[in-house]
């Protein structure tokens, strides 16, 4: 009887210690494994190298000679000529209907310009005039030297008569139709650059 009481405490000893031990290894197991996740989610993850493909030379040499002849083709083509778009007026523009506007002037602004005009008519007479008086004087005198050049040496006056070739490209400031504004200050403006770019 009373080895029958030791071995049933025994037993149920046993069987408490047993479930104690596998609940601990459990635990234990479940604990490395979210230590395990953690630590594979923290390292960084690599793909696997991609194989290189094998090149054929032959096959690169080829390449290589169908764009040299590509390039000596284009290079014997003629060039094309890249249109000059400054020069050609866009359709929109050449509609005879396109009428601007122009507001009224009032009969003061009127009366200005009127006067304003006369004035200027005056002084470019004045100016054309005295232009045209200058330049008569300095041919007279240009024909006296030269008969004057003439009876002293014959010689002398056909070298002064000859064409003077390094006398063109002439330049000359030409008169504007308004005359410039003194101590004007031209306002900066902003340049939008919209050159079309054209690659061969």
């Amino acid at each position: 009887m009373m080895s029958a009481l030791c071995f049933a405490r025994i037993g149920a000893g046993s069987a408490s210690l047993s479930s104690q031990l596998i609940w601990n290894i459990q635990h234990r197991a479940n604990h490395w494994q979210s230590s395990l996740l953690g630590l594979r989610a923290a390292l960084p993850m690599r793909a696997e190298p991609k194989k290189k493909k094998k090149v054929d030379p032959k096959r690169e040499i080829a390449i290589r000679d169908r764009m040299k002849k590509k390039i000596k083709k284009l290079e014997k083509a003629p060039q094309e000529l890249i249109p000059i778009e400054d020069f050609i007026t866009p359709f929109r523009f050449m509609d005879e209907t396109r009428v601007r506007d122009i507001s009224p002037l009032s009969f003061e602004e009127s009366e200005r310009r009127a006067l304003l005009l006369k004035k200027w008519t005056v002084y470019k007479q004045a100016q054309n005039k005295a232009e045209m008086k200058a330049a008569k004087a300095l041919m007279e005198a240009q024909e006296e030297a030269l008969k004057e050049l003439r009876l002293e040496s014959e010689e002398l006056y056909q070298a002064a008569i000859q064409r003077d070739e390094g006398l063109f490209p002439f330049e000359r400031q030409e008169p504007t139709h308004t005359p410039p504004v003194s101590k004007y200050e031209a306002p900066e403006g902003r340049c939008h650059d919209i050159t079309k770019v054209y690659t061969h």
